[in-house]
């Protein structure tokens, strides 16, 4: 500070040697109050003004380090709350894939079941078609022995023109009958 003063000093007297220079510089006595000023205003905020600039410089420094601790809390939860949310989903996926997986296995079962149910049906009623076939044979066989000794016993009667022992007849019938039979099978 000093150096300062007696750096302005010589200034001032070399320019009133010169004479141009003082219209630039203050005079002296001004230059010395104007230091003192500086130096009582310069001791004021160096006592009051930096301590009090110091501690609201550390309050914000604190605050703005308390809200990146804050930040990287609401970081860390928010990427816990992600990782559990994937997590859920890809369960929600699997229980999916399960779901589907059931309902296909359910409905190849039911398929299965249905078609085998189809197949004993089928074969109930062909069997039961093939039953009534042959009885709605054996009964027409009886029928057409029936009418073939009838009419055997008419054309007989015609061709010998008088009545036959219709019973004799038809026993005669039935025997042929069942021997055409025999051969047949």
């Amino acid at each position: 500070m000093l150096y300062a003063l007696s750096t302005v000093l010589l200034a001032a007297e070399e320019a009133e040697e010169t004479g141009n220079i003082g219209l630039v510089l203050p005079e002296s006595y001004e230059l010395v109050a104007g230091i003192i000023a500086f130096g009582i205003v310069f001791f004021f905020v160096w006592k009051w003004a930096f301590p009090a600039i110091d501690k609201m410089l550390e309050d914000r420094q604190r605050a703005i380090k308390g809200q990146m601790e804050d930040a990287e809390a609401a970081k860390a939860e928010a990427q816990s709350l992600l990782d559990d949310y994937r997590k859920q989903l890809a369960e929600a996926k699997s229980q999916a894939a399960g779901i589907i997986n059931e309902a296909r296995e359910a409905a190849e079962a039911m398929k299965s079941d249905i078609v085998a149910k189809a197949q004993t049906e089928s074969a109930q009623i062909g069997t039961k078609a093939r039953a009534d076939a042959a009885t709605e044979r054996d009964r027409a066989l009886a029928s057409a022995r029936v009418e073939v000794a009838n009419l055997s016993i008419d054309l007989a009667e015609r061709v010998v023109g008088e009545n036959l022992d219709r019973a004799a007849q038809l026993g005669l019938v039935e025997r042929y009958l069942a021997d055409l039979e025999r051969m047949s099978d």
